[in-house]
């Protein structure tokens, strides 16, 4: 419960506690300890220690190892943890093998067609996604989705969340008219099995509003994000951090239509719910720094704006260390702050250092390494550097293509 509700620093000793409980009772390497285990890796993630959820989630995994053997499903749910963690820190090329083995046991324990393959399936689609291989995630998130509707049923909410994948995958590449059919029918499943205040229905509806956004269809998207964060504010309070983050969402809308004085105070009611739940140096808290520097940099109220990017830099700094593809986000949005009022000679070594962030942690090809590229061949341009702006140019080319091909 203190966890839901964001009250880590209550549930931490209580989560300890029944780790010590069960070590004492069964020893330290029985496989019941695990879920003690993941129970307290799963809070430190929610806080940003991924050091100690990385220690908790390897424990883990060789305890099961050890005592269930290599092939059994137990231990895929551990490596399906573990990889998660990888996934989110952006270390894909550790996390790929470990989605992969898991897929593998799953598959040959349970068969081809078993609801947690289809989960495992989802997983590695998502690490393609992320990476930007779109078309080997969607033969994996239509295989995933085949299997839920096999099993399930076509109405059943599991294949809402499985459509709902599919279709972010399709307005990451501006498929539009793919993915809103796959919302739209994700969110009828969730509105009828769940009710029209359930927390998934609200999610649904964020989902839908977020394609209408990117679509400029603001009159349709905005009673969408007011639904769902009336649904959300009704299940789970005034101060919980998923209704800060469906806050960001409205003020976004408003944000995209200039209406700076209705999103402003949203901005800040979300940034206040983080840092209340979370304390003032966790990752999220640095996320909502940063979409209230950004509405002040849209408004030309650079003043405002750098200290609250600045604060967001350094708190990323801090949590996920110097050269994570997170700092590059932070490091991007003060260069492009400085650009914007011409100070070319503080932008320009923000971009390059964002640049070689990338491209040591994501690799030469990354769709973020062409969006660094192309920054800094703007800034070339600006300052009368035609020659290296289209150097730069070519390779966002080269990396452009290379993903589509993919």
């Amino acid at each position: 419960m203190y966890k839901s509700r964001g009250k880590f620093a209550l549930a931490e000793p209580l989560y300890k506690r029944s780790l010590a409980i069960w070590e004492k009772a069964l020893g330290p390497d029985h496989p019941d300890v695990v879920m003690s285990l993941i129970s307290l890796a799963g809070l430190y993630r929610a806080q940003g220690k991924d050091a100690e959820a990385e220690s908790l989630y390897k424990r883990s995994l060789a305890i099961r190892e050890k005592a269930l053997g290599p092939n059994h499903p137990d231990v895929a749910t551990s490596l399906n943890s573990l990889a998660a963690l990888y996934d989110f820190q952006c270390h894909y090329t550790q996390a790929e093998p470990l989605y992969k083995r898991a897929l593998a046991i799953l598959e040959k324990a349970l068969g081809p067609d078993h609801p947690d393959v289809a989960t495992s399936l989802n997983n590695l689609a998502g690490l393609y996604r992320t990476q930007g291989q779109y078309a080997q995630a969607e033969l994996l998130y239509k295989r995933s989705l085949a299997i839920w509707e096999k099993v399930l049923g076509p109405d059943h909410p599991d294949v809402a969340t499985s459509l709902n994948s599919l279709a972010g995958l399709y307005r990451t590449q501006g498929q539009y008219a793919q993915a809103e059919p796959l919302y739209s029918r994700s969110l009828a499943i969730r509105e009828k099995a769940l009710g029209p205040d359930h927390p998934d229905v609200a999610a649904s509806l964020n989902n839908l509003a977020g394609l209408y956004e990117t679509q400029g269809r603001y009159a349709q998207a905005e009673p969408l994000y007011k639904r769902s964060l009336a649904i959300w504010e009704k299940a789970l309070g005034p101060d919980h951090p998923d209704l800060a983050m469906k806050l960001n969402s409205l003020a976004g809308l408003y944000e995209s239509q200039g209406q700076f004085a209705q999103a402003e105070p949203l901005f800040k009611r979300s940034l206040a719910i983080w840092e209340k739940a979370l304390g003032p140096d966790h990752p999220d808290v640095a996320m909502r720094l940063n979409s209230l520097a950004g509405l002040y940099e849209s408004q030309g109220q650079y003043a405002q704006a750098e200290p609250l990017y600045k604060r967001s830099l350094a708190i990323r700094e801090k949590v996920f260390g110097p050269e994570h593809p997170n700092v590059a986000k932070g490091i991007n949005n003060l260069a492009r702050l400085y650009e914007t009022q011409g100070q070319y000679a503080q932008a320009e070594p923000l971009y390059k250092r964002a640049l070689a962030i990338r491209e040591k942690a994501l690799g030469p090809d990354h769709l973020d390494v062409a969006a660094s590229l192309a920054n800094l061949a703007a800034l070339y341009r600006k300052t009368g550097r035609e020659r290296a702006a289209e150097e730069l140019e070519k390779r966002v080319k080269a990396i452009r293509a290379i993903r589509r091909a993919a």
